[in-house]
């Protein structure tokens, strides 16, 4: 039928598909209606991103290198919404029941995501390709539901589509806001990782599926509402199944990734600690990860402790700063000098100092050193506590006793502006001395650390010392998830710095008695890391970091 009222010569525009007249009778008014549709888009938002947060956080945390994962994960899931939008134009004809099955399939496969993600680290050795899966998945998903609410707001009542779209864009970006923020404040804290997940799925089945059964029914046939009504109750219960099984399935992939013996698996709001090995009995048998890597080995910790610090206490160590390790490790090989008169600890996690104070195992492998009253700790930021004016050219001694520089979050803690700031807090004549990541080959991350202390307007002397593990402080020392057990041996690699003069590589003679060390293995251990010397590598910045 011609639209009358149209100026002559101009024809109607076709209403879209999908569009029908108003429903006959909603359970509340149009205005009601609206507003429910566009709490639902916010919903959903917050949920939407949650998922993606849990992939980014979990990809970061089982794969490494939290830039590669996070480019990964966002690259993938934006073009899968684009995806999710055109195949979305199938539903238009069946928008209530195309929304509702999505928001089932979104909520059970983003509700058990990071349990699928987990499973496959443990039992498999392998990620990244249940990453991408993933990513993809409930990117199609999420791309597939603006579209489809978009029909059901102006089934409602009709406005132009400008008007629409910037109230759905509305109350979307503000939802992925909430989520975002809930994320890092309250579900990871609070829930975790597995179980702040399955609640989100929880959520999105509830919220999704509560709309168009209640405010669009009379869209739906008889059929299509007992067809959603059991998908629904049918995920509600698996994820119900996976919130009751959570803790128990959590300790079943840890034993899968740890071994059999884990005594403390504790998620701090910085990272997850786990302690392995016998309660009682020898600190030999400990070992304690952080984010899934080998952090410390009672086997042999006592060679690259021995090799960080001994170097750097020839000369005056009155006053020592240790950045990083809060395990006590460090400080225990310090505190053995009796002339020193304080040792300053800055470590970001006091879940760290705490276990390192009260778990006996690792208490008694730092040889209580937190119960000597010259070590004082600093729970803050090594970066930020270093460009406070407390540090100021106050130490004889430091060492930087930080994760790997390939590590993303540890890449600041290995740059030109960082060991300048470490400089500027060292006595004249001080010595700095940095773990400086494993030597692997080819050496280009090691050696960039040297030049990148050189850039700072430090001399320098590298060397090394012999580790039973690879990338002892945060590297790949162990393929997690494949089985317990050691990797192929690799040297630990460290810098001693200075601002006056090339740093001596020797044992005074006053040092305390030493299991690994000496002044001919120095000398060996520096020739031997000279033959792998990488030139002309330019130095790591904030603005450009050359870690990989």
């Amino acid at each position: 039928m011609i639209d009358r009222s149209a100026p002559r010569g101009v024809l109607p525009a076709p209403e879209p598909r999908g569009v029908g007249r108003v429903p006959a009778a909603l359970p509340v008014r149009p205005r009601t209606g609206r507003l429910l549709v566009l709490a639902t888009v916010f919903v959903c938002a917050a949920c939407g991103l949650v998922y993606e947060l849990e992939l980014l956080a979990l990809g970061s945390y089982l794969i490494g290198d939290s830039v590669t994962q996070a480019s990964v994960v966002l690259s993938v899931m934006v073009f899968a919404m684009g995806v999710g939008s055109l195949l979305a134009k199938a539903l238009r004809d069946r928008p209530a029941f195309g929304f509702a099955a999505i928001e089932s399939a979104l909520a059970l496969l983003g509700g058990l995501s990071a349990m699928a993600l987990y499973a496959s680290f443990a039992w498999l050795g392998e990620s990244r390709a249940a990453l991408v899966a993933f990513s993809f998945a409930i990117g199609v998903l999420i791309g597939a539901e603006i579209p489809l609410l978009m029909v059901l707001i102006q089934r409602i009542r009709r406005q132009d589509a400008g008007g629409a779209v910037a109230d759905l864009f509305a109350a979307d970006y503000v939802g992925a806001l909430v989520g975002g923020l809930a994320f890092p404040f309250l579900l990871l804290p609070v829930l975790g990782q597995l179980t702040g997940a399955v609640l989100t799925g929880t959520v999105n089945a509830v919220v999704g599926g509560g709309l168009v059964l209640w405010l669009f029914r009379r869209d739906l046939s008889r059929r299509a509402r007992w067809l959603l009504v059991a998908a629904n109750l049918t995920v509600l219960a698996v994820l119900g199944c996976a919130t009751v099984l959570a803790d128990d399935f959590e300790r079943v992939a840890r034993r899968a990734v740890y071994g059999g013996e884990v005594r403390v698996a504790v998620q701090t709001g910085v990272q997850e600690l786990v302690l392995t090995g016998p309660a009682t009995g020898s600190p030999r048998d400990l070992e304690f990860f952080l984010d899934g890597r080998l952090r410390v080995s009672g086997y042999d910790e006592y060679r690259y402790h021995e090799a960080l610090v001994h170097p750097a206490m020839t000369g005056p160590h009155t006053r020592v700063l240790v950045l990083g390790g809060g395990d006590g490790l460090a400080a225990r090989e310090i505190l053995r000098y009796r002339d020193v008169s304080s040792v300053t600890l800055i470590e970001l996690d006091p879940g760290v100092v705490r276990l390192a104070r009260t778990d006996p195992m690792l208490s008694a492998l730092n040889g209580r050193a937190y119960e000597d009253p010259r070590l004082g700790v600093v729970t803050e930021d090594a970066f930020r506590w270093l460009r406070g004016p407390a540090a100021r050219g106050r130490f004889d001694v430091i060492v930087s006793d930080l994760p790997d520089p390939g590590i993303t979050p540890s890449t600041k803690l290995y740059s030109q502006e960082f060991y300048g700031l470490a400089a500027r807090a060292l006595r004249p004549g001080g010595r700095l001395a940095v773990h400086a990541g494993p030597l692997a080959t080819p050496a280009r991350s090691y050696w960039t650390v040297d030049a990148t202390l050189r850039a700072a307007g430090l001399r320098t002397a590298p060397y090394s010392a012999g580790g039973r593990l690879s990338g002892y402080a945060a590297g790949p020392d162990r393929v997690l998830g494949a089985g317990a057990g050691a990797a192929a041996p690799e040297d630990w690699g460290f810098v001693l710095a200075a601002r006056e003069g090339v740093p001596a590589l020797l044992v005074d003679r006053d040092t305390p008695a030493l299991r690994s060390l000496s002044t001919q293995s120095l000398g060996d251990a520096a020739r031997d890391v000279e033959r792998t010397r990488v030139r002309g590598l330019p130095p790591s910045t904030l603005p450009h970091p050359r870690y990989s």
